[in-house]
């Protein structure tokens, strides 16, 4: 099969695509014949090893301190089960799935995927990239909404809306009757304002979270609010969502949450499961929610594809197309 592949850290260059063996599904695995993958910043970030200084030590100890233990990137995928390993119920050879990899191997021809975990059938009507761009970016997206705790009529700020995470986020907040601030660059804002933010702020010209904004929740995906301005811009019992926490702003959130304040600050990652896959699946059929598809790649791009989403363009999701005809760019 091929397989963009990379054996050492650096740019985009060190991407190759290899003809390797296929795999072969062990007992509890059902193998994929790959349709669709997204190409994330999180590829982008481990390919480069661009990490924050307080994390590089433990994420070089578990991919590779001097040279990657993981070879194919991709953690979003959707295509077609070609086989079953023994034991596995549920899954059948033809079936579309769409699944989200808590490790790597989704840019490649074929991928094993452990049949109990977040796994699931397309629903009718849905794409295979619409599917692939709905799993483990869009489950941080549900996760972080529940964990805001939304009612109908109250007000979010989402930092960093135009991305994986934020343009579900917006679509979920808009779904639950919240009204929606919506912060990116000024390229990304028309495209919000489609998806349903009913305002938008150009991060590069306007204040983000000015004090006194008097937001219930500002969800921060993009890291880059201030925890002191942040709790300003909350009213008195408002929630901070660190979606993308930074070591100075999770122990300030600590420390505020255990002296008792009112506003409350929440960084847990999300699990990922079958069961909300299957609520995403249900409101891309439903057309309640749609998957934001930037643009799209063969695996012969994938130099091009991180050089493009390493320029902070990138509107939603970029996404590889694996079949015999080229993709069409959007």
């Amino acid at each position: 099969m091929k397989a963009v592949y990379f054996d050492r850290y650096g740019p985009p260059d060190v991407l190759d695509v290899r003809d390797i063996p296929n795999p072969d599904p062990q007992e509890g695995e059902v193998l994929l014949r790959t349709r669709a993958a997204t190409i994330a910043k999180a590829d982008c970030e481990l390919r480069g090893f661009v990490f924050p200084r307080w994390l590089w030590l433990p994420v070089r100890a578990m991919f590779g301190v001097f040279r990657p233990r993981i070879h194919i990137l991709g953690q979003e995928v959707a295509g077609d089960i070609e086989a079953v390993g023994a034991g596995v119920e549920g899954f059948e050879p033809g079936e579309r799935v769409f699944a989200a990899i808590e490790g790597f191997g989704a840019h490649a021809e074929y991928v094993c995927l452990k049949a109990d975990s977040a796994i699931a059938k397309i629903p009718e009507g849905v794409s295979y990239e619409e599917a692939a761009a709905t799993t483990v970016f869009a489950l941080n997206a549900l996760h972080f909404i529940k964990k805001a705790a939304l009612a109908r009529g109250q007000s979010i700020l989402v930092n960093g809306a135009g991305g994986s995470i934020g343009t579900v986020a917006v679509q979920l907040a808009k779904l639950e009757g919240a009204t929606v601030a919506a912060v990116d660059s000024a390229d990304k804002l028309d495209m919000l304002r489609a998806i349903g933010a009913d305002r938008v702020v150009d991060y590069t010209s306007e204040e983000v979270a000015p004090a006194g904004a008097g937001y219930d929740v500002i969800l921060d995906i993009a890291g880059t609010i201030p925890f002191s301005r942040a709790m300003a811009a909350l009213q008195d019992n408002g929630r901070l969502v660190l979606a993308n926490p930074m070591l100075a702003p999770m122990l300030a959130g600590l420390w505020s949450n255990i002296t008792g304040g009112a506003k409350k600050t929440f960084f847990e990652f999300a699990a990922y499961r079958r069961e909300d896959l299957e609520t995403l699946g249900a409101l891309l059929a439903s057309k309640k929610l749609k998957a934001v598809i930037d643009c799209r790649f063969a695996l012969s791009e994938a130099a091009d594809a991180h050089r493009y989403i390493e320029t902070g363009r990138k509107k939603g999701h970029a996404v590889f197309i694996l079949d015999e005809a080229k993709p069409q760019r959007t």
